[in-house]
């Protein structure tokens, strides 16, 4: 604050005055009257000097208070100044983000995009397209289009132009692998990562259109390259073509790397060459690969038995060999998960499940161990002398050292059976009113239950018959219960089952970038553009997870909703450019965010250069 008044006056006015820097603009305001030059005749003979020295003690009450009294006026009559957009804004602004930037510049990206850009000459800001695009797609996520359109909602105002967000989108996939590399460099520095267990799955984007890409083949050099939005298997049953992503993360749930192929491969064609880069990535460090049985593939566990790697990877009961289903329905061996005392199956089936004293046994497993080496090709050939002493090449044989580890679990048992007579219950109300026409079986849905009788065309009716099928309900319900899996580690059957059971926290990153980030329907129809959109998903999915991460440190534990509508909510409004007043309450989610990054965003008033001065210091 300083002392202002008319050097040219005969009998000025003396008043403190403030200097507010808003942006580019800078607003004077007076915030206290001192007194006029006659009037303070009577109480000093140097009013000059008395002003001063009272605009001394207000900064000093002011730097030591933090208080500060505003003389705002109001003229109702004031009209909002017009301007030429065709619809109105909200001249709210978000100020939530700030905790997002908070991981954004500890991950040190600006220095990437420093580096990649340092021997080109690029008029734009890439990393401020980034930063802004990535926190688009966690707080109000849309199509690039859409989140340029709102970039005025945000405190800071950046400054570009939508096809400066394309051109970025370029360049990130150019330097693909050395961004993803770099990310979990830097996260390192924010968390301890552990790297121990590295769970893999995939899942599938569909595109807002109807058409495929086509196949294509360089004439001069016959390349083939194949198109990346095609049609294949989707979970939804959409008529869309999709591309895959694969998704390794660590062992607390946040992403290590990714990578996305065409929609119509074979999943388990991903696992062996993301796993190689990944390996590359962490240096050669051991690690177990964890993943279902989609991803479980003869190959990939071989591939996952050298270099001091491991695999655990789910094993459908249902699909092994009938000795090995003999030895899993064999009542011997079984032992109780918690104690390793010995228990059969009949009575883990049979007992009273209703009787408290049989409560931690309802929520025990028992388990068993069953050898399960298998012999596989490793793609050489060898000579073999025959009994008539003439050689023959016969294909190379190795034996791939592994275990099955059976569990049962009474609580798992009666859950599906619950589920099951929903469905049988389902199927016979089906019955009543079938329409033979338009039946049709499929392997999951309740119509399994339903069984065709044909008749002969000589009969009388010649009609086809439907009943229950009782046969189909009893081999389902054998295999209640049960879950397995498949390993090369020696470690106990425990430890193995709980890093499996741990497989659920990657369905939840995929959950979130489905569900809270929008990452579907993907609207691009470039191979760099669709492949840069899912790098800037993956970047708002690792800023997430290690937020959450932080959070989890401190105590704290709240669900996706709860954080990200706290950080959307957090706006504040402009008063007169003096000062900003909050739109939003303090939260329990609020105050955790507050504790781990020490922004203090919870004030009802901030002053500009306040704010200026946080994003300042967490964009270094």
């Amino acid at each position: 604050m300083k002392l202002n008044y008319d050097k040219k006056s005969k009998d000025p006015t003396y008043f403190i005055q403030m200097g507010i820097r808003n942006g580019k603009k800078t607003t004077t305001k007076n915030v206290a009257r001192i007194g006029k030059h006659s009037e303070l005749l009577k109480i000093t003979d140097d009013p000059l000097s008395y002003a001063k020295e009272q605009v001394r003690i207000y900064n000093e009450e002011h730097k030591k208070n933090k208080t500060l009294a505003l003389d705002l006026k109001i003229d109702f009559n004031e009209k909002i100044k017009a301007t030429d957009a065709v619809t109105s804004l909200s001249t709210d602004k978000n100020i939530g983000y700030f905790f997002l930037q908070y991981i954004y510049g500890k991950l040190e990206i600006s220095s990437f995009f420093k580096n990649i850009t340092e021997d080109r000459k690029i008029e734009f800001n890439p990393n401020l397209v980034n930063r802004f695009i990535t926190f688009s797609r966690i707080i109000d996520p849309d199509s690039k289009l859409g989140s340029f359109q709102k970039m005025s909602n945000y405190y800071e105002q950046p400054d570009f132009d939508y096809m400066h967000i394309m051109r970025t989108m370029d360049l990130m996939k150019d330097h693909y692998d050395e961004y993803i590399s770099y990310l979990y460099e830097k996260s390192c520095s924010i968390i301890k990562r552990n790297t121990s267990v590295c769970y893999y799955d995939c899942t599938n984007y569909y595109f807002e259109t109807e058409c495929e890409d086509e196949d294509y083949v360089d004439e001069v050099t016959g390349e083939f390259i194949k198109g990346l939005r095609k049609y294949g298997p989707s979970k939804e049953h959409r008529p869309n073509p999709i591309c895959e992503m694969g998704l390794f993360m660590d062992a607390e749930g946040i992403p290590l790397s990714m990578c996305i192929s065409s929609g119509s491969d074979n999943e388990q064609t991903t696992a062996i060459p993301l796993e190689k880069k990944l390996t590359k990535m962490l240096q050669g460090k051991k690690f177990i690969y964890c993943a279902d049985a989609g991803l479980g593939s003869l190959n990939i566990r071989n591939f996952n038995s050298m270099g001091g790697r491991a695999f655990i990877v789910t094993q459908s009961v249902k699909k092994l060999s009938s000795m090995l289903q003999e030895a899993v329905f064999n009542d011997c061996d079984y032992k109780l998960l918690s104690s390793n005392k010995h228990i059969s199956l009949n009575d883990m089936k049979t007992f009273d499940r209703k009787d408290p004293d049989n409560l931690n046994l309802y929520n025990d497993h028992a388990y068993k161990i069953i050898d399960a080496d298998k012999a596989f090709d490793v793609g050489l050939y060898e000579e073999k002398i025959c009994k008539n002493g003439k050689v023959k090449k016969v294909k190379s044989k190795a034996t791939l050292k592994q275990k099955i580890i059976i569990s049962f679990s009474r609580k798992m048992m009666e859950y599906q059976r619950y589920i099951r007579n929903r469905q049988i219950e389902r199927a016979k109300k089906l019955l009543e009113n079938i329409d033979p026409e338009t039946y049709k079986k499929g392997p999951h849905d309740v119509t399994r239950f339903i069984k065709r009788i044909s008749k002969s065309k000589a009969e009388e009716n010649g009609s086809d018959t439907y009943i229950l099928d009782k046969e189909a309900i009893e081999k389902e319900e054998k295999y209640d219960g049960f879950y397995a899996v498949a390993t090369n580690l020696d470690d106990d059957a425990k430890s193995i089952l709980e890093i499996s059971m741990n497989r659920y926290k990657i369905e939840d990153c995929f959950r979130i970038m489905k569900t809270n980030f929008d990452a579907r329907p993907v609207y691009h129809s470039t191979l760099n553009r669709i492949i840069a959109h899912f790098m800037i998903c993956y970047t708002a999915l690792l800023i997430y997870r290690i937020l959450e991460k932080l959070l989890e440190e401190k105590g704290y534990h709240f669900s996706v909703y709860n954080i990200i509508e706290t950080i959307r909510n957090m706006n504040v409004s402009n008063i007169q450019d003096m000062c900003y007043m909050s739109n939003y309450t303090c939260s329990q989610v609020c105050t955790a965010l507050n504790e781990i990054t020490g922004l203090e965003l919870d004030k009802q008033y901030y002053l500009p250069k306040t704010l200026n001065g946080k994003i300042k210091l967490i964009s270094k």
